[in-house]
């Protein structure tokens, strides 16, 4: 694997920002691995991050690298900052640079698949929040996706008393606009989907200790009522943390292979 610290510009933002990518390798004499590439342009993983973290968080806190070096992904892990991937009432526009700039400058960087066959977005926390709002927000582009611990039900999250910083980015974010019933709301995302379409497969796990745990039932039951036709919930004890996401990042490779083989 080839893990690259990529510093380039952002129109969309208006300043230089980076990414941190993994991109895949055929090797045979590496000890302790062997990686797997194909020939074609590389499966693509945007694996986002959550409140406290960056662009590096997912290499410096799992083993991202080693988990994908036998599937032939390519990891595309941005840096979104405190945004909640969303075009800010008092900031920047993080969702249109997620959802538009960030995949076009990524692939012209590197070889990147743009096949929705071929792509797929997961995230931890506010980066599960992200990765199934763009999931939602844009079936038609990825085969499946994945939330570890999400923040799924935003609305109650942002009325809940917070810590000052977290409320301060709240503010910055949201300003007096409300959440519920809007675009950033996955509730809504959910009600507008057509279900007939052909839609991503989902996967949502969260520890029962975790403090988001009861935000993630109440999503897991609408997504269930909705009829939504491929989506897998789990959820075992564990809190949030790192150990917990290490472990259940690679249940979602193992989703993300199985839709590769089945293309073929």
């Amino acid at each position: 694997m080839a893990l690259i610290k990529c510093d380039y510009y952002s129109e969309t933002l208006g300043i230089s920002t980076s990414m941190t990518v993994i991109l895949p390798q055929r090797t045979f004499s590496q000890i302790g691995m062997e990686g797997a590439a194909g020939s074609a342009k590389h499966p693509t993983l945007y694996l986002l991050h959550g409140f406290s973290d960056d662009d590096t968080i997912w290499a410096r806190r799992t083993s991202i690298e080693r988990y994908v070096s036998s599937l032939g992904i390519a990891v595309v892990m941005p840096n979104l900052h405190k945004s909640f991937y969303t075009n800010m009432e008092n900031g920047d526009a993080y969702w249109t640079f997620l959802t538009e700039e960030l995949p076009r400058l990524a692939r012209s960087f590197f070889p990147l698949s743009d096949d929705p066959k071929l792509n797929f977005v997961a995230g931890l926390s506010m980066g599960g929040y992200g990765a199934f709002k763009w999931a939602l927000a844009y079936p038609e582009r990825f085969a499946a996706a994945a939330s570890l611990s999400g923040v799924l039900d935003l609305a109650s999250e942002r009325a809940k008393p917070a810590y000052d910083s977290i409320k301060r980015s709240f503010d910055l974010i949201f300003g007096d606009r409300a959440v519920e019933g809007s675009p950033d709301d996955l509730f809504e995302l959910l009600r507008r989907l057509p279900m007939d379409a052909e839609l991503p497969e989902l996967y949502q796990v969260c520890g029962t200790e975790d403090f988001l745990y009861e935000g993630n039932v109440r999503f897991r039951d609408a997504i269930r009522q909705s009829g939504y036709p491929k989506y897998r919930y789990e959820e075992e004890p564990g809190e949030h943390t790192w150990e917990f996401w290490d472990k259940h990042i690679q249940s979602a490779l193992a989703l993300f292979s199985r839709k590769l083989q089945e293309r073929g």
